[in-house]
């Protein structure tokens, strides 16, 4: 990557269509580039082929794709797919694309490493490096709908669960967002992208001013300060009651319902008295409850609920009225599941 060049990625259509009238182009041409490179995802000036070969030596000369280079790929039992990618300065992300009944979900990846430290999470083991761009993040997804389209089937779902905090990455995730699901770009519905957070009160709000019309899901794994502040420090700084507010707020102006993500961890957060703390914290607002299986990662710590804690767990908050599903991990023996993610080879 030549850095006297711009990372086309990170400018404008008007940008564009300027830098080609300087260089004695037609102004029309940039909203071809502008599709090439956000409705079809290309990564390479040549695949340009309705431009002439000299516009296309012109691009190369003055700009570059912060493409990801392919570095490892691994593939479970249940088809679950990991991907490894290598970035510009080397760094390693990872995505996952999983399988269901006729469609493909992409799990991608918002920062690499991630600063917030959850004791479940193998990707908090790295630290924080740096935040991934908007086309980092939107090549992710390019690729995943390439792999599923390959195998005869859509992209149906994005969910921003992989490495990283996506709303410490604000700009940048609600940038490739955009560019996603924008009718002119790559078109795909906002009701069925998912991104998940840690709990940022003030990002939550601002989502809401922002009158995003994706979904809003919510690593919230206790009710209880305590635990919650052993499982997620993050929570010394928002605890539970910051993140209702905040939930209040966001469900007032959006209309969004969002979901609570809640790994069940042995003796941790399984007891009855857990489900009941839940179900109390879960009445401020309208929810749904996601129960998931908690995917051992070496040396964390922490291990599987047993069957019957979780049995008893859910049986407890559906005869609350909970709205509950209780969500099958897939990958565990790639170390792709829930939590799993780490980002080395």
């Amino acid at each position: 990557m030549n850095t006297a060049k711009q990372n086309i990625r990170e400018i404008s259509l008007q940008d564009i269509s300027s830098f080609l009238k300087e260089n004695g182009k037609k102004a029309f041409r940039a909203k071809q580039i502008w599709q090439w490179i956000w409705q079809r995802g290309v990564s390479d000036f040549n695949d340009m082929t309705n431009l002439s070969k000299n516009t296309r030596d012109l691009l190369e000369s003055s700009f570059y794709f912060d493409s990801l280079t392919l570095h490892q790929v691994q593939v479970a039992s249940d088809g679950t797919k990991k991907t490894a990618w290598e970035l510009h300065d080397g760094e390693i992300i990872e995505s996952v694309l999983i399988p269901g009944i006729q469609k493909f979900t992409v799990c991608v990846s918002s920062q690499v490493g991630c600063k917030l430290g959850c004791k479940f999470c193998a990707t908090a083991k790295i630290g924080f490096k740096r935040n991934l761009s908007v086309g980092e993040i939107f090549e992710q997804v390019i690729a995943a709908k390439k792999e599923a389209e390959e195998q005869g089937q859509t992209l149906s779902n994005i969910v921003f669960m992989g490495m990283g905090e996506p709303l410490l990455n604000y700009d940048n995730v609600l940038a490739a967002i955009e560019h996603l699901t924008s009718p002119e770009e790559l078109a795909m519905s906002p009701y069925r992208i998912t991104v998940s957070t840690a709990g940022i009160p003030d990002k939550i709000e601002q989502l809401a001013d922002d009158n995003v019309r994706f979904n809003l899901a919510i690593s919230l794994h206790s009710a209880k300060d305590v635990t919650r502040t052993s499982l997620m420090p993050v929570n010394n700084a928002y605890p539970l009651k910051d993140l209702a507010e905040s939930l209040k707020y966001f469900v007032e102006k959006t209309g969004t319902r969002p979901t609570f993500e809640y790994l069940l961890m042995k003796d941790v957060n399984d007891r009855l008295d857990d489900a009941k703390a839940l179900a109390n914290y879960c009445r401020q607002f309208p929810v749904k409850i996601n129960i998931i299986e908690y995917n051992n990662v070496k040396d964390s710590g922490f291990f599987h609920s047993p069957p019957t804690h979780r049995e008893e767990f859910v049986q407890f908050l559906e005869s609350c009225n909970m709205v509950v599903n209780v969500r099958r991990s897939k990958g565990k023996d790639i170390d792709a599941a829930c939590g799993q993610l780490a980002g080395k080879i």
